[in-house]
């Protein structure tokens, strides 16, 4: 189910934005008054789109984006009449992936969605490569100190590798995990 976020102090743009987002293919549209509510919604419900306002009580909307982006990561367009280039500032450290000037047309906010949503995707499958490169190269990392401490003790360098591969074989583990274990034993 395609679930959206729409946050805004006033319920007629609630209602506009809820309406184009229904006409674009979200399949339920939750609306929040606030950026509290919009905290504790984005939380229980993970939309797949936020659409929020900057100016709004409780919480405004580029510190619930700041939140939210930590605790529940989620596209995210403001909506807003503050174009001022401190608050753009602000929305871009938070992790707003796209900005919409009030008053605004369909138009106008579905290339902001489109153009969210693409980036928030991007962005999440590179902190996922860069995850697993971190992962392999930390591994990689451990399995030549190991195989040095093994060099040390009078083997080659095939010769260690091969050791380490056969252990791990016979073990059902990881190289990675006998490396750690060589490394432990080594301390």
């Amino acid at each position: 189910m395609k679930t959206a976020l729409v946050v805004d102090d006033e319920p007629m743009i609630r209602r506009q934005v809820a309406e184009t987002l229904m006409n674009y293919g979200f399949d339920e549209i939750v609306e929040a008054g606030n950026g509290q509510e919009a905290l504790n919604l984005a939380l229980a419900k993970r939309p797949l789109l936020i659409v929020m306002d900057v100016t709004m009580p409780v919480l405004d909307g580029i510190s619930a984006a700041e939140k939210i982006g930590k605790q529940a990561p989620a596209p995210i367009v403001l909506l807003t009449g503050n174009a001022d280039a401190a608050t753009i500032e602000r929305a871009r450290l938070a992790g707003v992936m796209s900005y919409v000037v009030k008053p605004f047309r369909d138009v106008q906010l579905l290339p902001a969605v489109d153009l969210a949503i693409h980036y928030f995707m991007e962005i999440t499958t590179l902190r996922d490569e860069v995850s697993a490169l971190r992962e392999t190269l930390e591994a990689r990392k451990s399995i030549e100190k190991a195989k040095g401490l093994l060099m040390k003790k009078g083997l080659s360098e095939p010769e260690a590798y091969r050791r380490m591969q056969k252990l791990a074989m016979d073990k059902r583990k990881s190289l990675k995990e006998v490396a750690e274990a060589i490394l432990l034993m080594e301390e």
